[in-house]
């Protein structure tokens, strides 16, 4: 059954809503494990969360925009 079937949500609005949702979720996560690592006195990886961090939260910027574009 397609999404929009069960949801009232056209297929395309709810996986970018998905999307959004799951790398701004994730970015957010990201804080607990950035403090872990500095905790730990591992830069190294401290500075890895903080990449996919940010390359999370830009992707959910990007599905936010793609988004909006496409609603009515």
């Amino acid at each position: 059954m397609a999404n929009e079937e069960v949801t009232g949500t056209r297929d395309e609005h709810y996986d970018l809503i998905s999307v959004a949702y799951h790398a701004m979720h994730g970015a957010w996560n990201y804080d607990r494990y950035i403090r872990d690592a500095e905790e730990n006195g591992d830069d190294e990886l401290a500075d890895f969360f903080r990449q996919i961090k940010e390359e999370d939260a830009q992707r959910g910027e990007r599905a936010k925009q793609l988004l909006a574009k496409r609603l009515p």
